[in-house]
């Protein structure tokens, strides 16, 4: 039997603060700069658990790499869809405690994080981007920069630097939370559908995940949704099958399962392919907020160092990649310094674009994860 483990970091020896790292924010912002004007358009960014923390959001892992909480046991892919009284216990342990962990994640906000991202593609200076998050909030910022790209800008006479945007793209290499599907006939439906679902079947639940609201008292949630529940017996919970397969509710054989990728899943080929395809005709990689411990996004950056592409990385603590050939680290929050840049960009630039940036700058909504143990985190 083939064990499986979660991702973490092997042991590494502490090193100095690197060149790159004692930089001043200023002058963090303009080696920022001179790495994506380089990249001419065509600079790919990755993303990890890391950038989504300031949503209140925990990460799996803390800033020294270790596993942020060592208790947690999260349901692996072979026993959710184990077909056997097991595998049904393993369902309802997972669809209970991620009924309640849904909700906070569904309704978090980008934070300032996220927008400067989605400006650095709507700028067309970083066009595309892999994120490992399933939190749906790279597409929820995406759609602020969008918006704000409709709405009528007062004309200028001043010249604009920026070239015109390439389309963009976000590839959600593991997944998202907001789409469920069944492993039969791979049905597809919104996650508000299933949990509505849940929510009729099992009315105690649903009244403790409204007092959850009433009150903000949430337990510990997850960068998956799942919560960490203890002494609770799930034999109760009703998991229904997928009701596209059956509107009547009894082919039991119909599991449902989130868009996402599991502990011990493999990706989808055609996800993998794209990520791959994505690296190679990228110019350079931005890599933000991740410690890059899952193969699946670490092989990424293996395969830009084998092509001898530029990487830099923005994120705190350390990675699988610090050893990778090409990669050059700021161990510093990436927020600050992606800031910094484009507030110096829409000084010195206009256009329709650098002022939809400029109306969406501030738009951001920080909201800590409340009783964070130990130092803040990167995915």
């Amino acid at each position: 039997m083939v064990r499986i483990s979660i991702p973490t970091l092997p042991p590494a020896p502490l090193v100095p603060p690197s060149a790159l790292t004692l930089l001043a924010p200023k002058q963090a912002a303009a080696y920022l700069a001179r790495f994506l004007d380089e990249g001419k358009g065509k600079t790919l960014v990755i993303t990890g658990a890391g950038v989504s923390v300031e949503s209140g959001i925990r990460a799996y892992r803390g800033k020294e790499g270790t596993y942020s909480n060592p208790n947690y046991k999260p349901i692996l892919y072979h026993e959710l869809v184990e077909d056997s009284p097991r595998g049904q216990m393993f369902r309802k342990r997972y669809w209970a405690r991620s009924f309640l962990g849904y909700p906070p994640v569904r309704d978090s906000l980008p934070n300032p994080t996220h927008i400067y991202i989605a400006a650095l593609q709507a700028l067309g200076l970083a066009p595309n981007l892999i994120t490992q998050n399933v939190d749906n909030l790279h597409p929820k910022a995406r759609n602020l920069v969008s918006s704000s790209m409709h709405t009528p800008s007062s004309p200028s006479s001043a010249t604009s630097t920026i070239p015109p945007p390439y389309p963009s793209r976000i590839l959600e290499l593991h997944g998202t939370l907001a789409k469920v599907h069944c492993l039969k006939h791979h049905h597809n439906q919104p996650r508000d559908d299933f949990q509505a679902q849940l929510a009729e079947l099992n009315p105690v639940w649903d009244e403790e995940a409204k007092e959850s609201e009433r009150t903000g008292r949430r337990p510990r949630t997850n960068p998956d949704g799942d919560v960490d529940l203890q002494g609770v017996d799930f034999t109760s919970f009703v998991v229904p099958p997928c009701r596209i397969c059956d509107p009547s509710g009894k082919d039991t054989t119909a599991f449902v399962k989130p868009n996402v990728v599991f502990f011990g899943e493999t990706i989808r080929p055609e996800v993998r392919e794209e990520s791959l395809e994505l690296v190679q005709s990228a110019s350079r990689l931005l890599i933000l907020g991740t410690s890059l411990a899952t193969y699946s996004a670490f092989r990424l950056l293996k395969l830009a160092s084998e092509l001898e592409k530029p990487m830099l990385m923005i994120s705190t603590g350390p990675s699988r990649a610090d050893p990778l050939p090409g990669l050059e680290k700021m161990d510093r929050e990436a927020g600050p310094v992606l800031r910094a840049y484009l507030d110096e960009l829409v000084r010195t630039n206009t256009g329709p674009e650098v002022d939809a940036v400029r109306r969406v700058m501030d738009m951001g909504v920080v909201k800590v994860p409340p009783e964070v143990e130990g130092p803040r985190a990167e995915g």
